[in-house]
């Protein structure tokens, strides 16, 4: 079995490029376009599209996990790691902050959005990791806080044979400037089960 992979950050595409991107020190900072976001649909009647997210190869039996820090202050803003496959087929998971708490969640999109929070308010301002896992038919998706055992976050349909891409993303919906420092960005073998040994 292959050991997870760093991935250079250069090694990455963008989808929609964001304000302004730096590194520092090994982490990537992004800052993150106003009013930008991913949502199809439902519950609000609008498709965004707009959102940023630095992707590479996600190919069945693999797993990419994103890091960063989870310092967020106005509604919605959000982080976390994006699967794409295309503009009507995608996966988000991250932290998001709504009514002034941040919030663990995913978004799973096929055709239509659906949403799932929960809050994390102990998480604020700290490092996260967010992994996502491709076995079979499916992506299973886990989440931490800094050296705390994962969390299961959702268990999400994903076609074999789609071409998939996958790894971190931010968006601000209500407002610019929301910079994010990434920590973090690998590839390694997919997990062998659904539920981790603590």
């Amino acid at each position: 079995m292959r050991p997870p992979r760093d991935i250079p950050w250069h090694e990455g595409s963008w989808l929609n490029e964001p304000e302004d991107t730096r590194t520092d020190g090994a982490d990537l900072l992004v800052t993150a376009r106003g009013r930008s976001d991913f949502w199809r649909t439902t519950g609000y009647g609008f498709v965004r599209d707009d959102g940023h997210a630095l992707l590479a190869g996600f190919p069945p039996g693999s797993a990419t996990e994103v890091t960063f820090v989870a310092d967020f202050a106005a509604l919605y803003d959000q982080a976390g790691l994006l699967i794409r496959v295309d503009p009507r087929t995608w996966i988000k998971a991250g932290v998001e902050m709504s009514d002034g708490v941040p919030h663990l969640g995913a978004v799973v999109t096929r055709e239509v959005s659906d949403w799932s929070l929960a809050p994390v308010p102990d998480w604020h301002g700290r490092a996260v990791t967010v992994r996502a896992s491709r076995t079979g038919d499916a992506v299973t998706i886990r989440a931490r806080c800094e050296d705390a055992p994962w969390r299961l976050v959702r268990l999400a349909p994903l076609a074999p044979e789609a071409a998939a891409t996958a790894g971190p993303f931010c968006c601000s919906p209500e407002r610019a400037g929301l910079q994010v420092r990434f920590t973090r960005f690998t590839q390694g073998p997919a997990d062998s089960a659904l539920h981790l040994p603590d």
